[in-house]
């Protein structure tokens, strides 16, 4: 396995991806902190399963992006890595020819290649924080990064967001409480002491300062959604209880959606809703979305995998992401202007 070190002089950032990462964290932290009145729009594939798909994608949303930057601020999801119930694809870092070859010096190079090429299209980009080494190689080209639910109890995590550029998302738990995420935020904010690998391959102590851009992501759980006006106020109230900023993000899939991707356009609607009707804490959804709607089993046979069609979570496809994101700007476009 090449050492982070190494894998970031053969695939350096280039000046036009390195210029797209500052903007979009800056962006990000100011939309999060509510200096900047626009919202956040985390949007994109559940995981990326094929580059070429997904730099086509990347390619469509910055052009959606452009169209929108006045009300939204738009930031492509880039998962190379899944988080499994039991057992299953664990991502294209981790077995990139889906054949559990498990070639991760490759799936590394592949993943650190695309997120490279998405940059270049001026997209800011998110992923998930899930093994603990994987952001060493890949975190210096994240605006945005999620603690998942199954790892926001997880203190390696906590203690890996405290460390972090990039703004930090932790999801509630599974079953749909809150506590585990307020006090990941509350833990992330503070500095650090913590066994961790270095950029040469060396075990070393990370000393970190803690990182202030934190915030809530409600994704339901528990079999019933929270991202009703009752649910974001009771969110809104223990983020108060804890001193933690009002920043709350809506993931319109998992939990909230019944994992059904039909179903996110009508969470979407909703928050956009409650947002005109007055509520400032939500500064921020989530979208999975793909090219083509739903998702498929990994095939034996891979010339069998339909283009741009999930091999995860189902997603919304591109038509059906375009109209919704428009319509919402539309929508959120006038409480811009008074």
């Amino acid at each position: 396995m090449a050492t982070p070190a190494e894998l970031l002089r053969r695939l350096p950032q280039t000046e036009r991806a390195s210029a797209a990462v500052h903007s979009g964290r800056a962006a990000v932290k100011q939309v999060i902190a509510g200096q900047d009145p626009r919202w956040l729009v985390v949007v994109g594939p559940c995981s990326i399963h094929d580059p070429r798909a997904g730099l086509d994608y990347a390619a469509r949303l910055a052009e959606l992006a452009a169209e929108v930057d006045d009300t939204l601020l738009i930031v492509m999801r880039a998962y190379f890595e899944k988080p499994r119930t039991s057992v299953g694809w664990k991502g294209l870092v981790n077995d990139p020819y889906m054949d559990d070859s498990c070639c991760v010096d490759e799936g590394m190079h592949i993943a650190r290649r695309f997120l490279l090429a998405a940059s270049e299209l001026g997209l800011p980009l998110a992923g998930e924080a899930l093994d603990p080494l994987s952001p060493l190689y890949l975190a210096d080209l994240y605006s945005w990064t999620a603690i998942g639910a199954r790892t926001t109890e997880s203190q390696i995590h906590r203690e890996l967001a405290s460390s972090l550029d990039s703004v930090v998302g932790f999801k509630n738990s599974t079953d749909g409480s809150l506590g585990a995420a307020l006090n990941a935020i509350v833990s992330a904010s503070s500095p650090h002491a913590f066994l961790g690998m270095g950029r040469d391959g060396r075990i070393t102590v990370v000393n970190s300062r803690g990182n202030p851009h934190c915030h809530l992501v409600l994704r339901g759980g528990g079999g019933r959604p929270n991202y009703d006006s009752v649910s974001i106020e009771l969110a809104e109230q223990a983020l108060k209880k804890h001193d933690i900023p009002p920043a709350i993000m809506v993931d319109c899939a998992h939990g909230n959606s019944w994992k059904k991707h039909d179903k996110q356009p009508l969470v979407l609607a909703d928050v956009v809703g409650q947002i005109v009707h007055g509520n400032r804490g939500i500064r921020g959804i989530m979208l999975e979305s793909f090219i083509e709607p739903g998702n498929q089993p990994i095939p034996a046979d891979l010339s069998e995998l339909r283009y741009g069609c999930s091999v995860t979570d189902p997603c919304v496809d591109w038509d059906t992401t375009a109209r919704i994101l428009c319509e919402a700007r539309r929508q959120l476009r006038p409480l811009l202007e008074h």
